[in-house]
């Protein structure tokens, strides 16, 4: 009995130690405001392709996971997006407002090549929705956008310094492979819907009829406790059926502001030694 109870007490010790000693896992958050040019074509709406002006705010969270937090991390993206674009003529204008959210899961590559560089490589899953607007259109004034995916998303950072200023230089790439979509026909009124009429409007989307790509290419300046972002961003979003052509293209300016953040039990703050796990810094 009394050994058993030993091995009891010396079990809890050696979880309790276990449990002071786990590492702590920072969430990498960024503030992003995105300002640049857009391309939105919906022959839904009109032939014709309207070009203008992109605004998005996004806020990102990067973490180590529990399991495994050397060799995996996760990431949640979250933006709203807006463009203002006109016609060639410059007489007729459409609004597009559109909400994404995306999460995905990557393996790690710590110091491939050269000390500092990191490569990473997972899935993702999106999902956006939104509607254009076109007042002008003496039929359809409004084209509604709702779409989710499946895909591969991968990272190359590299942790470096200027002088004496951290940095990290991080490229991106979303690139959903297969998921499902919403599209009427081509003249197909929504009221018609409204009325009923629900057949053929979800549609099985791969890269025979959509085609999506995200590019981030980022540089993280390390001020103290702040992280300030400038980068450029470029959003492709196509499809193709039902006789509708849609493809909305943005290259643009990317401004953040972010940091690392933890919370820490009391435990936790009097062990300078725990170990921190950055999901993208060193």
């Amino acid at each position: 009995m009394a050994v058993t109870l030993i091995m009891l007490l010396t079990a809890c010790a050696v979880m309790a130690q276990d449990a002071d000693t786990k590492p702590l896992r920072p969430v990498a958050s960024m503030f992003t405001a995105d300002v640049g040019h857009a391309s939105v074509l919906d022959s839904y709406i009109s032939p014709i392709t309207y070009v203008g002006t992109a605004v998005r705010l996004g806020c990102e969270a990067q973490q180590a996971t529990g399991f495994s937090p050397e060799h995996w991390t996760r990431q949640l993206d979250l933006g709203v997006n807006y463009s203002n674009t006109h016609n060639p003529a410059g007489n007729h204008t459409m609004h597009a407002l559109m909400i994404d959210a995306r999460w995905g899961m990557m393996h790690r590559w710590r110091n491939v090549l050269a000390q500092g560089l990191q490569l990473m490589a997972g899935g993702s899953t999106q999902l956006s929705g939104g509607a254009l607007y076109n007042a002008n259109n003496s039929n359809n004034v409004v084209s509604a956008r709702v779409h989710w995916s499946l895909g591969f998303m991968g990272q190359a950072v590299y942790n470096t310094h200027i002088k004496r200023l951290p940095i990290t230089i991080r490229y991106q790439v979303t690139v959903p492979v297969a998921g499902v979509f919403f599209s009427p026909d081509y003249d197909e009124a929504y009221y018609e819907i409204y009325l009923g009429n629900h057949s053929n409007l979800a549609h099985f989307g791969w890269w025979g009829n959509r085609f999506d790509m995200e590019n981030l290419l980022a540089a993280d300046l390390h001020l103290g406790s702040t992280i300030l972002r400038i980068g450029y961003r470029n959003r492709i979003a196509s499809s193709w059926i039902n006789n509708i052509n849609c493809r909305d293209i943005s290259h643009s300016l990317v401004l953040g502001i972010g940091g690392e953040f933890m919370s820490v039990g009391h435990k936790k703050r009097t062990q300078p030694a725990t170990n921190i796990i950055s999901s993208i810094y060193q």
